[in-house]
Parts: C-alpha cells; sequence; structure tokens
C-alpha cells in the first residue's frame, strides 16, 4: 500500500477536524509555523496542505486574521452570487496563493457554484483582476494632500508599499507602464500624487514622470518582497537558516581574495541587508534626487 504523501495527511486530519466540528465555519486552522511544530514538517510541506483544502473550499484566507474555515456555501449569511462575493474570494485566494493560481473555475469551486455561473457577473480573469486591484486600491483612503511634496511623496510611497504588502500579487497586476490597469481607485492615487507635486515649478512631463520613477521604485521592491516570500514557502526555511547553509560557500568564493571589496564590507561595519532598509535607504535617496529637480527647476 502506498503512503500518502505528508501534506496529504496532514490535510486529511484537518479536515476531519472541520467535518467533525471541533473547528468551526470561522474558526483559524492551524498556521503553516502550527502545523510545522504540531507534524514536524518543513514550511513548503505545511504551505502545500492548507493550499489543498482551499482548493476543496473547506478553508479561505482571513486579510488579518490567517486561514479560517470557510462558510459553506449553501449556509446562511453566505449571501447570493454577485460581483462583490466574487471579488472577495478572489482577493482571499490570491493573497493566499498568489495570482499565478487564480482561475474562474477555483473561484467558482471556492464559491460552490458552476465556472458559467461567474461568467454572469464578471467576463473573464483579465476584467476579475481590474476589479480585484480597484478593490484593493480603495480599502485605505489616502487622507488629505498635504503642502509640502516631500511629505506628501513619502506618504503616496508608504502608503503604495503597504498595500503591496497586505496583497504581495499586486506587484505582479500592477507591472506594466504602458498598459496601466483601468482602476479609478489607482487612477485617484495618480491625481493624489500629482496633487501634492502642484506645488512646484515642474512642467506636466516632469511630474508625471516623477510619479512613475517612485511608483517604479516602490513596486521593484515589493516584487523582491513577492520572492522573497515565495522563496521562504519552496525552501522552507528562514532566511537566517539558509544564510546559515550557505555561508560556507560564500567563505570558500571570496576566502582566494578575488573580491576584496566586497569582503571587507562586513570587516568595516556590521550589518544586516533587508528589504525594509532597503526601502529605507532608496526612498530618501529618490526624493533627494527630485528635491534636487525641483530647486533646479524653480531657480
Amino acid at each position: 500500500m502506498t503512503t500518502p504523501p505528508p501534506y496529504l495527511v496532514i490535510a486529511a486530519e484537518i479536515r476531519r477536524r472541520i467535518r467533525a466540528g471541533e473547528l468551526s465555519p470561522g474558526d483559524r486552522v492551524p498556521s503553516t509555523r502550527a502545523i510545522t511544530r504540531e507534524w514536524g514538517v518543513a514550511m513548503a510541506t505545511a504551505t502545500k496542505a492548507l493550499s489543498a483544502l482551499r482548493q476543496e473550499g473547506l478553508v479561505r484566507a482571513e486579510p488579518g486574521v490567517g486561514t479560517v474555515v470557510a462558510r459553506p456555501a449553501s449556509a446562511p449569511g453566505a449571501g447570493t452570487l454577485n460581483r462583490e462575493r466574487i471579488v472577495r474570494a478572489a482577493l482571499e485566494l490570491a493573497d493566499a496563493e498568489g495570482l499565478s493560481a487564480l482561475s474562474m473555475r477555483r473561484i467558482a469551486t471556492q464559491l460552490g457554484t458552476s465556472t458559467m455561473a461567474l461568467y454572469r457577473h464578471v467576463p473573464g480573469k483579465g476584467e476579475l483582476v481590474r476589479l480585484m486591484t480597484d478593490a484593493v486600491c480603495g480599502e485605505v483612503p489616502l487622507g488629505p494632500v498635504p503642502a509640502d511634496w516631500r511629505t506628501g511623496m513619502e506618504h503616496a510611497a508608504r502608503w503604495l508599499r503597504a498595500v503591496y504588502a497586505r496583497h504581495r500579487w499586486m506587484a505582479q497586476a500592477m507591472a506594466s507602464f504602458t498598459r496601466p490597469v483601468a482602476s479609478p481607485n489607482a487612477m485617484a492615487y495618480t491625481e493624489w500624487v500629482l496633487g501634492a507635486l502642484r506645488g512646484t515649478r515642474l512642467t506636466p512631463f516632469e511630474k508625471i514622470h516623477t510619479h512613475l520613477v517612485l511608483f517604479a521604485y516602490v513596486q521593484g521592491v515589493a516584487m523582491a518582497d513577492a520572492l522573497e516570500e515565495q522563496a521562504r514557502q519552496d525552501s522552507g526555511i528562514s532566511d537566517g537558516e539558509w544564510m546559515e547553509r550557505n555561508e560556507p560557500y560564500y567563505d570558500a568564493i571570496s576566502g582566494g581574495g578575488a573580491y576584496p571589496l566586497l569582503s571587507g564590507l562586513s570587516e568595516d561595519e556590521d550589518f544586516e541587508l533587508d528589504l525594509e532598509t532597503l526601502f529605507e535607504f532608496g526612498l530618501r535617496r529618490t526624493l533627494d534626487g527630485i528635491a534636487v529637480m525641483i530647486d533646479e527647476t524653480s531657480g
């Protein structure tokens, strides 16, 4: 008899707890970290177990909470099928598994309906992603535009980074500059940034390019964030554990003295490189560059 892979064993046990009533709709199921502790498996195995349960429609990702038991589609409060429910289900799926996992069939399974029923409300995946993007950009108001352009640009950059942090797939969805998403809330963000630059003497060309340069910077860091998260899921180990395993290889390469400048960095100053410090450093330098341009233009 063939032994099932560990992730299916774990999924079966969580499924049993749900069907036995030990876990009710809305209850949190064991997180990936809790699964690794309880079953002694790698993070990647824990992720696959939860993914299998999501595909069955038994659990869903609840932003700010974690993975919870899904409410059956026929249960009271599940609501009738409409565009809002479809978008909400798509957001949960993309937040949990990424944009590549999104399909009309997966959403239909999650909602307990047919794929054709979805097309009565959303014409296809492209339109669904557009609706998701618009919903995400409208979650948190930007607030009033400050009088100081630098304060405004810094706020806009941090607001956008927070959007990407809540929804990792957004960096991929907003990747094209020549084919931007036609989203009212995304366009409202651009309008807000242009408003922050209104008091400067930049030309319209310079203002829109200033906006896009800052947007591209934040998006680039967000895409790196998404890749790092994917690497952690695929490997099942933390960044620190990965560095510890690979440090001997780096030492062997640099030990011959071929890279004296690179090797000397850690000798002069003890530091740890992470994407958050990189973001802060790059944001300050980008704003400094814009300040120089504004001063030159205003002169």
